[in-house]
């Protein structure tokens, strides 16, 4: 096996002699690069760039360069081979006129992966007839790979859309909604955008949320070099392997403790409380509906377990299920997003309040994050995440609303769910955030 910058080179040998029928080259690494991963990512001029890590530590990646994109992915199945992932995701609520710039997906068959499964590393180049285009983009590759410098930027202002006020009236008016028997869960976000007096760049955000925020998917999307989607999220959307598939309701939400003490109060509070729990219910149910049409069998965790990240923790049930022939990732995706954990129930009421009544475009935020192929597919839901522009970060946290909701604790618990990545910009939080 070789290293890394001699399997560039041997990658582009077999780039130079490929056959007609050829469409992926890997190459097998002798041990780690000597380059941490999401440095690497940051310092490559080719994009659209793609990082990935699963929740359980044990796949990580980057994807630069295109060899396709889709818009739509269903068409990519037909160009796929049998070891090549798409790797993008799917936008909340796409493109409208709150959110111009949004694309409701976007997709692309990578020219370059380097990938970690364990302690097994490979380097991967993709070709499907565009081998030039794939050897140039081996050729941009930077040798030297700099070590990305921790983050300094201070906070200069914080502006909340919607605003606390503004707030208090939607959750008040999902309650009245509710009682009339419109819906029975709504989720409102808040957008919190920070102004900074330096220039952050998403994958510094990245890094240190790498390091803190454990038990999570970790994910960067940047089409361009200026703006970047970032996030560390604790929920997954679905997992297939071949006719397997897993799922889970994340619903329910209670802070840490400051000591252990208060932390298992917390804890059993929250497994206890029948708000948090009826919430949690509501999306399984959401999730067993949309399933069905899809399933020969779905079976679903009897009890809610408990989920303790470094800020918060949650409820979860696990869904698995034994997929029907035929069945495919994108099919999926259309069928699970959005879940009621981040829109509501039902769905399409849910969605329709809140298309008329945030004050903001969702985007990328609440969507969903992963890859597909022909046998498997992973999707993350895209919370405790960030749009990072030059000096502007701008932070999404959404909280369910159900009987017995009160605007002020939501308000709390968005401040509880932003502290995941704010707290790594700053240690001083801004007045109304929550540590």
């Amino acid at each position: 096996m070789l290293h890394f910058y001699q399997a560039v080179a041997q990658l582009m040998e077999h780039i130079r002699g490929a056959k007609d029928h050829d469409v992926r080259f890997t190459q097998p690494l002798a041990d780690k690069p000597p380059f941490a991963l999401i440095d690497w990512l940051d310092a490559q001029p080719i994009f659209p760039k793609f990082y990935w890590q699963s929740r359980d530590t044990r796949e990580e990646v980057v994807a630069l360069g295109q060899v396709y994109t889709f818009t739509d992915p269903a068409p990519a199945y037909a160009i796929l081979g049998d070891e090549q992932r798409v790797w993008g995701g799917r936008s909340f609520d796409g493109h409208t006129a709150k959110n111009p710039r949004c694309m409701s997906s976007f997709f692309f068959l990578p020219q370059i992966e380097l990938i970690r499964r364990d302690e097994q590393w490979l380097l991967a180049v993709n070709i499907n007839n565009e081998p030039q285009r794939t050897l140039t983009a081996l050729q941009k590759l930077l040798v030297e790979v700099p070590t990305l410098r921790s983050m300094t930027a201070h906070v200069t202002s914080v502006e909340h859309t919607p605003t606390a006020a503004n707030w208090h009236d939607l959750v008040e008016k999902v309650l009245a909604g509710i009682t009339e028997q419109q819906f029975k869960k709504v989720v409102l976000a808040r957008k919190t955008t920070l102004t900074l007096d330096a220039p952050l760049s998403a994958a510094q955000l990245l890094k240190a949320s790498h390091a803190q925020n454990h038990h999570s998917f970790h994910f960067l999307l940047a089409l361009d070099s200026r703006h970047s989607f970032m996030g560390s999220t604790p929920e997954r959307l679905y997992l297939r392997h071949g006719q397997n598939l897993e799922t889970e309701a994340l619903a329910g939400t209670i802070g840490r403790g400051a000591n252990a003490t208060q932390d298992m109060e917390l804890a059993h509070w929250l497994t206890h409380d029948s708000k948090n729990l009826n919430e949690n219910q509501l999306v399984v149910e959401d999730i067993i509906e949309s399933l069905a049409p899809h399933a020969e069998q779905i079976h679903t965790q009897r009890e809610a377990q408990l989920v303790r990240l470094r800020k918060v923790q949650h409820l979860k049930k696990r869904i698995d299920a034994q997929l029907k022939s035929g069945v495919n990732g994108v099919q999926l995706l259309g069928a699970l997003q959005p879940t009621a954990a981040v829109a509501g129930l039902p769905r399409q009421a849910a969605l329709a309040f809140i298309a008329e009544n945030e004050p903001f475009a969702r985007g990328w935020y609440a969507g969903s994050m992963g890859y597909f192929s022909h046998a498997q597919a992973e999707f993350c839901v895209a919370i405790r995440s960030a749009l990072v522009v030059d000096k502007q970060v701008q932070l999404y946290a959404g909280a369910g609303i159900v009987p017995g909701s009160m605007a002020e604790h939501e308000w709390q618990e968005l401040d509880k769910k932003l502290s995941t990545l704010l707290s790594l910009i700053t240690d001083r939080l801004p007045l109304g955030v929550a540590s």
